[in-house]
């Protein structure tokens, strides 16, 4: 007969360095912050040599304004056409003009046999704003970034201690977005629901195609 388990089983969640995520941020155990922005990219090849110069120039500008540790963070995944090819298929059949409508199932048949061809990518780029009050003052710039990684310690912030931090977390967010303007980047704070979506969607790559996350407003929690 086979043992019986004389510990329970971990929770999933106690290995996670998440604590909290509400109010646009993310609340790690140790008591510090993140911020993620969503940034659009430029096509470096496609530049002139000044813009190109002018890009690198923005760049190592940028680097040595900041005042806090962040992440450069590049995401791949195969981009799901299922529902666009729907709605295609939607629009073919309510087509009364018959060009129109060839034209239309044409467009269709082409992106399903793109499809088919090979698997279709599609990427985004994430910066996280990494904030901590104590650390930030005590240590080097790549010490704090380190902690970005591999937080430890387990702290609870009260209602006014999280108020405070998140205030200044997002002080340091707007000279970030600023900087990246600079570039000629543009950069989107994401909100609760984004942040919970984007840590759904990455821990469960495969599930998340087909359940997809509902709105943070229709969840119900139980205490």
């Amino acid at each position: 007969m086979a043992r019986k388990a004389t510990k329970s089983t971990p929770a999933t969640q106690s290995y996670m360095t998440i604590s909290e995520i509400r109010d646009d941020s993310v609340i790690m155990k140790d008591g510090t912050l993140r911020a993620i922005l969503l940034v659009s990219s430029v096509n470096f090849a496609l530049k002139s040599e000044d813009e190109q110069n002018a890009i690198v120039a923005g760049y190592i500008s940028f680097l040595n304004s900041l005042d806090l540790p962040l992440q450069i963070v590049i995401q791949s995944r195969q981009l799901n056409l299922e529902e666009y090819l729907i709605d295609i298929k939607k629009a073919e059949e309510k087509q009364t003009n018959d060009l129109l409508k060839l034209q239309t199932a044409e467009y269709r048949q082409y992106i399903s046999e793109l499809v088919e061809l090979g698997d279709i990518m599609t990427k985004r780029f994430l910066v996280v704003v990494y904030y901590d009050p104590i650390s930030n003052k005590k240590r080097g710039f790549w010490q704090r970034g380190g902690d970005v990684v591999s937080p430890t310690k387990v702290i609870s912030l009260n209602q006014k201690e999280f108020i405070k931090r998140h205030k200044d977390l997002f002080i340091e967010v707007d000279k970030i977005v600023s900087g990246l303007s600079s570039m000629g980047l543009r950069a989107s704070i994401l909100n609760t629901q984004s942040l919970i979506e984007l840590f759904y969607n990455t821990y469960n790559p495969v599930l998340s195609q087909s359940q997809k996350m509902a709105d943070i407003s229709e969840l119900q929690i139980e205490s």
